[in-house]
């Protein structure tokens, strides 16, 4: 490989242009021309075989083994063994030591009735337009009663981010999320189109309400990782942006569900025709959720290509990325988030 390399760039080629084409990087190659160049360690006692001293024998390893192994110790955890092995006058190694060695003997696995837990990401959905993918939850809202809640039911449409329904209650059910979701649907006029619904794993996403009217609808849920608040991150940006803002939520608690609901109303009307939403281009959720948006954008594309055009001198680069997004992500995978971000680039 060296040979090959240096014939290379004898002819002409430039060596990062030689590494990159056969997978290396330049230090690399430079290091295996110049092997006695490399520094040894120069670390205080260090050692390629060096053995820690606190390490067990195979003898002391097997001797754990077969402790874990006898019949009244066979169905405890590690956790409950040393303690009994202690109460015997017995001291064999840590319970982190009991759990290493029976993980490296693949003995360490789930046991007992319940399900092991999941940490499974969920399906990775790509929208190109509006009401193709919605994502919804559920958040407190305070009252002057302490320790009592309103809550609300937020939907939103993860391409546009425009709010397609809410709504106010006194307490969380599936009823509730059933009767929300049915109105936005209907307001929304997508029978018949392919939807798929993001949410939590609390139990009024999951209700059998919710969930028959769902498929009644012909609409695909998808779930979060149970206390994976990020697997959510669309709605949860919305309530921290309902919550947070400058002229967020009212000092002084919702006193009736009416006050509550006029003070929802009006944010949902910034939110979706007055917020330039940064993600999108700083246009609003309602100019993209209806095809308004690209016309806004091309304009402002032009209007700073003629500004650099009169003084060019004044920029050093680029003219400011006015394209419009035109694929967006839910719980992306790595592959997913690349080929995404090479089509937005492109458009």
């Amino acid at each position: 490989m060296i040979a090959l390399i240096g014939e290379t760039c004898v002819a002409g080629a430039r060596l990062a242009k030689t590494c990159q084409a056969v997978g290396l990087s330049p230090r690399t190659v430079q290091r295996w021309q110049r092997p006695e160049t490399i520094p040894s360690d120069g670390r205080k006692a260090a050692s390629h075989n060096r053995v820690p001293a606190n390490k067990l024998s195979e003898t002391e390893r097997a001797e754990v083994l077969a402790t874990a192994n006898k019949v009244e110790f066979a169905h405890l955890p590690p956790s409950q063994i040393v303690p009994k092995l202690a109460d015997e006058g017995r001291y064999l190694a840590a319970e982190s030591t009991f759990y290493r060695i029976l993980r490296d003997d693949k003995q360490l696995t789930h046991r007992g009735r319940a399900k092991a837990a999941t940490r499974k990401r969920p399906e990775a959905f790509q929208s190109t337009a509006p009401n193709q993918l919605w994502s919804w939850d559920i958040t407190y809202l305070g009252t002057t009663v302490k320790g009592l809640y309103f809550y609300l039911y937020l939907i939103m449409d993860v391409f546009s981010r425009k709010i397609v329904g809410w709504e106010i209650y006194a307490e969380e059910s599936a009823d509730h999320a059933a009767t929300t979701f049915q109105r936005a649907y209907l307001r929304e006029g997508i029978a018949g189109r392919e939807l798929n619904l993001h949410s939590d794993n609390g139990s009024p996403m999951k209700g059998a309400t919710m969930l028959g009217t769902l498929q009644k609808l012909g609409v695909m849920p998808s779930f979060s990782r149970p206390s994976v608040s990020n697997d959510n991150p669309y709605s949860e940006s919305l309530f921290k942006t309902l919550k947070y803002r400058h002229t967020g939520l009212p000092e002084k608690p919702f006193d009736t569900l009416d006050e509550a609901r006029l003070w929802v109303a009006g944010f949902h009307h910034w939110y979706n025709e007055e917020h330039q939403h940064s993600a999108i281009k700083f246009v609003t959720p309602g100019q993209r959720h209806r095809g308004e948006d690209q016309a806004l954008l091309n304009k402002r594309k032009a209007l700073y290509e003629t500004a650099k055009s009169a003084k060019p001198e004044r920029w050093s680069g680029k003219c400011r990325n006015w394209n419009r997004p035109t694929v967006v992500c839910l719980n992306p995978q790595k592959s997913t988030q690349n080929g995404m971000a090479i089509q937005n680039k492109a458009a």
